[in-house]
């Protein structure tokens, strides 16, 4: 039966991140023969060689990909029920982190955030920008406790907790002086340059909103994986996109786009939470849902930050 210790699955880990022996010494605070033998004792244990060594460092070996992707979940799993365990004997101490889309960013994580850290100054908050094309990946993983962003239809019943937040707009947007914008029905824009957030051009948000309309969806003219990349093709070329409409309204990203008007009106989604079932079981993700929705509610109960456009104004 093979008996690896974790100090040696961490030294493998930090050599295979760092690159060299002598940086993965320093980064789990031992020295580098302390490091390397460590590292020999796998592959004895094993009977495989995991690093290749040369004079410009260390590289995992197949073997070595495969048992450092497993020990960082081993090292994960290991940390959090370490920090479950404080937390449910009453010491908020951890990490949480979460993964949220731009319009989240923008009208939920500050506010929760700052409630949040008021209240367990303790555990620290990490949080990374993204589309959900890679969300529910890292969610699965393990990466992230808490997802933000948009609820997809066909989430896979029972694999997430998911909790409503609130309702959002997609608008159709085209960059500034656009002749697309005089477009007045989706059908007009179905030949359109359209710049999809999927990584494969059969999903998104758009595609949605061509089915959901018993419209063929056009096939995409480029592919992002990002709100900033989006903005920047819509804004710069001749491409039609989605964008949230508290983004399109935003005064940084109005002055270089235009929403159109069509008939068929915004694509309604619901910006919601989803945690896996798991993460229920610890204490700070149940107290970082309540302050989300509480933000949530401040964000619903706010400014009207989306004022109907001057469509004669919008046209160039």
């Amino acid at each position: 039966m093979v008996c690896m210790k974790l100090h040696a699955l961490q030294a493998l880990v930090a050599a295979v991140d760092e690159g060299s022996l002598r940086a993965a010494s320093r980064r789990i605070g031992t020295s580098q023969p302390a490091l390397t033998k460590m590292v020999r004792e796998l592959e004895l244990e094993l009977g495989a060689t995991l690093l290749e060594r040369s004079t410009r460092g260390v590289r995992p070996t197949p073997q070595g990909r495969v048992l450092v992707e497993h020990a960082r979940k081993a090292v994960r799993e290991l940390d959090e029920a370490v920090t479950q365990i404080d937390q449910l004997g009453g010491r908020m101490v951890g990490e949480l982190a979460i993964a949220a889309v731009p319009l989240a960013v923008l009208l939920l994580v500050p506010e929760a955030l700052r409630t949040f850290g008021r209240e367990f100054p303790a555990i620290r908050l990490r949080v990374r920008e993204e589309l959900y094309i890679a969300q529910l990946h890292a969610l699965r993983e393990g990466e992230v406790d808490i997802v933000l962003g948009p609820i997809p239809e066909q989430l896979p019943a029972g694999e997430f907790h998911v909790e409503p937040l609130l309702p959002i707009d997609m608008a159709v947007v085209v960059g500034k002086g656009s002749d697309r914008a005089r477009a007045r029905t989706l059908r007009e824009l179905s030949d359109a340059r359209w710049v999809y957030t999927s990584p494969s051009g059969h999903t998104g948000y758009a595609q949605l909103l061509f089915t959901r309309h018993g419209l063929t969806p056009p096939e995409p003219a480029a592919m992002v994986n990002s709100t900033l990349a989006l903005l920047a093709l819509v804004a710069g070329g001749d491409f039609v996109g989605l964008m949230p409409l508290r983004i399109a309204r935003h005064p940084g990203a109005a002055a270089w786009m235009t929403v159109v008007p069509i008939a068929e009106g915004h694509l309604q989604l619901t910006l919601g939470a989803i945690v896996r079932h798991d993460a229920l079981l610890k204490p700070a993700v149940r107290q970082f849902l309540t302050h989300l929705h509480r933000a949530a509610g401040h964000a619903g109960a706010g400014p009207n930050l989306d004022p109907e456009p001057d469509t004669d104004k919008d046209l160039p």
